[in-house]
């Protein structure tokens, strides 16, 4: 994993800076209600810290 602060992403990300730098909120819960889904596997910390071998 790298750190890089807010000047230096665009260097870093390339054309995804545009993308990565955005402060967005994201829901599960349209999707839930109109097709009756529920996540039943690991949240994504759980499986970035299994990926990485962190606790």
């Amino acid at each position: 994993m790298t750190s890089v602060s807010a000047d230096e992403a665009g260097a870093h990300f390339g054309w995804l800076a545009a993308f990565v730098s955005k402060d967005m909120s994201a829901s599960s819960a349209l999707t839930r209600e109109r097709l009756g889904w529920s996540p039943d596997g690991p949240t994504l910390h759980a499986d970035i810290r299994a990926m990485t071998g962190r606790t």
